[in-house]
């Protein structure tokens, strides 16, 4: 089983904030009405990568807060293209975020979900191979019939839209299934099309202390230009790095 990052057994370096703390600072008011929280990190610039991947713009800090957001989310939603960048596997949560899990009464893992209009995925790749509960594939209805019949032998395929995927009967899919809190680790198109309809609630954002320049892209991408007010939740310094929530205004 491929450890992800936020719960590798091993970090090389310690985090400078305490899980305990980001237990709480976290937590669901309600875990009842479905919400999308979005989790990313970027640097002081905006950029969202270096050399075309996220990963190293975080720190032992940002790896556990996504831990913390992995434990207390009921699915980690991601896009097929971050599948395949970012070499996604199969999430396993370590030990005591297990534990911290039964305890509250969810099940030991967070079901995993990727979103796919090609469905350029193969049955054999670690998301599905490595998954440690059964994932979920959204898609729409124009995708390729035998691809969807070749992915549901491995995760259970949701067919949400006609043309285009509908990310928000994607959402609210997942909560028909039980699983309402959703954490979204991107890429930055499928935020945009979460954006676009009108389904996230929160934006976590780890703010990397450091500039990148050159041509890295935003968070965000494809979603039309609109004042969104958010209101910040939190921010909690640890060390150089900042960890930010904002929660949608309403």
């Amino acid at each position: 089983m491929t450890e992800t990052p936020g719960d590798a057994p091993e970090q090389a370096e310690a985090p400078r904030v305490d899980r305990e703390r980001l237990l709480e600072a976290y937590a669901f008011a309600d875990r009842t009405t479905p919400r999308v929280r979005m989790n990313f990190v970027s640097s002081l610039d905006g950029a969202v990568t270096i050399e075309g991947r996220s990963g190293g713009l975080g720190d032992a800090s940002d790896r556990l807060a996504m831990g913390v957001m992995r434990t207390l989310a009921d699915l980690v939603l991601v896009g097929a293209g971050t599948v395949r960048v970012e070499g996604y596997g199969g999430v396993r949560l370590r030990p005591e975020n297990v534990a911290w899990r039964r305890e509250y009464g969810l099940a030991d893992q967070p079901r995993l979900a990727v979103v796919s209009s090609a469905l350029e995925l193969q049955p054999q790749h670690p998301f599905f191979a490595e998954a440690t509960t059964r994932p979920i594939v959204v898609t729409h209805a124009a995708s390729d019939p035998e691809r969807r019949k070749a992915l549901a032998a491995v995760a259970d395929v949701f067919v949400c839209g006609d043309v285009a995927v509908d990310l928000g009967a994607a959402v609210d899919a997942f909560a028909a299934a039980g699983v309402p809190q959703v954490l979204c680790e991107g890429g930055p198109h499928l935020f945009g099309s979460l954006l676009e309809a009108d389904r996230v609630d929160e934006l976590c954002l780890s703010l990397s202390p450091t500039i990148v320049a050159g041509d890295a892209g935003r968070i965000v991408r494809g979603a039309p230009e609109l004042d969104r007010p958010m209101r910040l939740v939190h921010a909690i310094p640890a060390g150089d790095l900042l960890l930010l929530r904002y929660e949608r205004a309403r």
